[in-house]
């Protein structure tokens, strides 16, 4: 999905100078435990599927819409792993300045729903599953790090601490 209305009223009011945004990023699983990835046409980064929250929209919502217009697959929100904020401006080819607020989610497949990816959109050039011992390359940096969140979440859950990650500046330090 190209950049969201809102965004684009935004910014012929103030043009590339720093937006603040609230982010979802999807880690969906298959039953066999594989994520599902897709490379970016604007990178050609491998990546989870993630977006920008639309005004009013639920953040679970959010994640389920980006999942679905992506990749095609029906996922549904089992888990809120992570709120992080970002602490480096991302500056667009344009010259665009955003920063994000990033909700994290662990998802599955919706029984009954579509399994098999395809692409959906403009956003990626090919989507699939992927084992997380055998992950294709390059991965993008932001898929890096939140994989360590959702790996460092999924261990603590099978130990009963299922509680999402809330990040502290003296946690970064």
């Amino acid at each position: 999905m190209p950049t969201p209305d809102f965004v684009l009223k935004l910014r012929e009011k103030i043009g590339h100078n720093l937006l603040w945004l609230m982010g979802v990023t999807g880690c969906v699983l298959d039953n066999e435990g594989r994520i599902l990835l897709g490379r970016r046409s604007d990178t050609g980064e491998w990546a989870m599927v993630y977006g920008i929250n639309e005004p009013g929209e639920q953040p679970g919502d959010t994640v389920i819409r980006e999942i679905k217009e992506e990749t095609g697959v029906d996922a549904i929100v089992t888990d809120l792993v992570a709120v992080i904020s970002s602490n480096k401006v991302i500056t667009y080819a344009n010259g665009d300045n955003t920063m994000y607020m990033d909700h994290s989610f662990l998802c599955t497949l919706k029984p009954g729903g579509n399994a098999k990816p395809f692409v959906g959109d403009e956003e990626s050039l090919n989507v699939g599953w992927f084992d997380l011992d055998d992950l294709p390359q390059p991965l993008a940096a932001s898929t890096v790090e939140r994989l360590t969140l959702f790996r460092r979440y999924i261990e603590n859950k099978a130990h009963g601490d299922a509680h999402a990650f809330f990040i502290t500046e003296d946690q970064l330090h």
